[in-house]
């Protein structure tokens, strides 16, 4: 079983078990400013695990794809990638935790074939001041399972990480209770970051065993949550079944939800038995193209081909999700990936062009799988080609830059310049530094740290949002907000046509902002007109309401709206906003929400007005509009 036959497999396992196979979710999440990327399978499902009832019903599965920027240093090791796949299975107050540990212990024994010997699991292990009893009902079900397989399973307290690291694993144990360090699921993290009413529990995570031969000792003894590099975790599963109270105390909810996520990747890897995940078949090729254009072997150059591999795989997705390279946002960080993927080439002493040779071998691996991968492949590889080719004129302009320097020595904070402004890579401003006979300060790496210091420290900023189990989205203004949005899709189309469709949005507390196809500036008429639109009907006090229709009934039968590219199941959620005396809607356009009510809400308080403050372009054919109630 390959890493597609492992994916393919899983869906299918689910499916038959009365899931139903959802499409993937964008990287770029929707209508949601709190991230830059869709970092987790789960995400793009929290609001139905928080209440909201899904069209496809209460058993879905998918394959989601995901991307974590806050990883890319880390990339260069067996494990970390930046861009991975989890695979996913929820249950929205349906089975519980027998039917999840059974499921995805038969799906990863009988299916893919991995040697229960080898599997070790988790479970939470209480916390007595918060009145939460430890996780008896996983812990014996586990047991069960074992059990049937002829294998004796012990029982361990553990307790933190680092007492794992004192005590490591005496024979016979294979089911390890950790603290809420590394057993809570909350969307704030451990027990006392659990946000006041929201659903979260305990969580029972699986970990594969590569042999003691794969254990670094620097991490203390080996057990299954260490990082020692013998175990690795392949799937977790979360049993939300708490939900916090005022007074700091933790209730049962009457209807208890599953979320599964099990990395793609790191399961095909138990499948072959190796711990290097860059081994595996939607990786490897990669490498190998990159031995073939190098003529250098992977096990002597290892760091720099898994960067390449994982960069260029993320920027791929990225480009199938209509990120292109800039100096902002998801641009910035596709930007990157791919500059470093060209940067680690030149360890390889691949200078030429290389992307168009190693990219169609990324998409031809997802084609099958995935058919918007198909679909927008030449633009794919067209997109990374041109910033590759960008970024080798940037370098020359680095070197010529580092020229200029040649009589008055370099400083920390000038290599820092180079890297932030040309993008030119503090290891080839010392390389070239020295080929030239350029003096370099005696301070200057401590200047160049501090300098980077600063820019992580700025750019972690942005990372704290990436999802850690929050969702943006749900305040009142927000909603008035999103709910704008809506009218003024609505007004556009009105103003400049049927031609207007959406390409994007953001929405965050203080504004909205919202990318549509149009061929030219609007005038200022146009932006007026827009905006006397919105306010009347605001004022006309628009009902909102929404149904469930299958998905073709919705868009070809009933003209249902739905944003640029988006892909959507057999079912769903469609919103309309209509008067009381109006026979048609105003609006009526596929969403997943939230909203407000009526829309005469957005003018609370102090009978605030829709106001559009900038008009620009976005890209070739595509505007922007940024907004605001005011």
């Amino acid at each position: 079983m390959n890493a597609q036959d492992i994916r393919n497999s899983y869906l299918e396992f689910f499916k038959e078990r009365g899931h139903a196979v959802i499409p993937r979710a964008k990287l770029i999440p929707y209508n949601d400013p709190t991230t830059l990327f869709t970092g987790s399978g789960m995400q793009p499902l929290l609001p139905y695990l928080l209440g909201e009832t899904h069209p496809e019903g209460v058993r879905l599965t998918d394959s989601q794809t995901c991307l974590r920027a806050q990883d890319i240093e880390d990339v260069g090791d067996n494990r970390h990638t930046t861009f991975f796949e989890m695979l996913g299975n929820w249950s929205l107050g349906d089975y519980f935790k027998e039917q999840q540990i059974r499921w995805f212990f038969e799906f990863l024994t009988e299916k893919v074939g991995l040697d229960p010997n080898k599997i070790y699991v988790t479970a939470f292990i209480g916390d007595e001041a918060h009145g939460i009893p430890r996780d008896d009902e996983a812990a014996n079900i586990w047991q069960k399972v074992f059990a049937e397989k002829g294998i004796e399973a012990k029982i361990v307290e553990v307790g933190s990480q680092a007492d794992g690291d004192e005590r490591g694993i005496k024979p016979g144990e294979r089911i390890f209770f950790y603290d809420d360090g590394e057993n809570w699921w909350s969307r704030g993290g451990g027990l006392d970051k659990t946000p006041i009413g929201d659903p979260c529990g305990p969580d029972s995570e699986v970990f594969y065993d590569f042999g003691p031969q794969n254990h670094d000792e620097s991490y203390g003894k080996a057990h299954p949550a260490s990082d020692s590099g013998q175990f690795m975790e392949i799937g977790n599963q979360v049993f939300m079944q708490y939900r916090r109270l005022e007074d700091g105390s933790f209730e049962p909810l009457e209807h208890k939800n599953v979320d599964f996520g099990g990395g793609l990747e790191r399961i095909a890897a138990a499948q072959i038995d190796s711990p290097d995940v860059f081994r595996i078949s939607i990786l490897w090729p990669i490498i190998e193209t990159l031995e073939k254009l190098s003529g250098k072997s992977y096990e002597s150059n290892t760091a720099s081909m898994r960067v390449i591999a994982d960069h260029l795989r993320a920027a791929t997705f990225m480009a199938v999700d209509d990120v292109k390279p800039s100096n902002k946002e998801q641009g910035y960080v596709m930007r990157r990936l791919i500059r470093r993927a060209v940067r680690f080439a030149f360890d390889l002493g691949i200078e030429q062009n290389f992307l168009e040779q190693v990219v169609p071998v990324i998409a031809d691996m997802y084609a099958s799988d995935y058919p918007e991968v198909a679909a927008a492949r030449d633009e794919i590889i067209a997109t990374l080609v041109k910033e590759e080719r960008v970024f080798r004129q940037t370098l020359r302009k680095g070197i010529n830059e580092l020229t200029k320097r040649k009589e008055n020595g370099l400083t920390g904070t000038e290599i820092f310049t180079l890297y932030d402004t040309y993008g030119f890579p503090v290891e080839l401003s010392t390389e070239e530094a020295f080929k030239q006979g350029i003096e370099l300060s005696e301070t200057w790496r401590q200047e160049f740290d501090d300098k980077m210091a600063e820019q992580r420290a700025r750019s972690q900023t942005a990372a704290k949002g990436t999802f850690k189990g929050g969702l943006g989205g749900q305040t009142l203004q927000h909603k008035k907000y999103h709910t704008a949005t809506h009218l003024m899709y609505a007004a556009l189309r009105q103003v400049l046509g049927d031609h207007v469709v959406q390409h994007g949005s953001n929405i965050t507390e203080e504004r909205l902002r919202f990318d549509f196809s149009h061929p030219e500036k609007m005038t200022p008429e146009q932006v007026k007109a827009v905006e006397d639109i919105v306010n009347r009907e605001i004022h006309k006090d628009l009902k909102i309401s929404f149904a469930e229709y299958p998905t073709k009934v919705a868009r070809e039968e009933m003209g249902a709206l739905g944003q640029f590219g988006d892909r959507y199941g057999e079912t769903v959620k469609v919103y309309k906003m209509i008067a009381d005396n109006e026979e048609a809607p105003f609006s009526f356009e596929i969403c997943g929400g939230p909203h407000v009510d009526h829309t005469m809400e957005l003018t609370e308080p102090d009978d605030k007005q829709f106001k559009i403050v900038k008009e620009e372009s976005s890209s070739a054919g595509i505007r922007r509009i940024k907004a605001i109630l005011q």
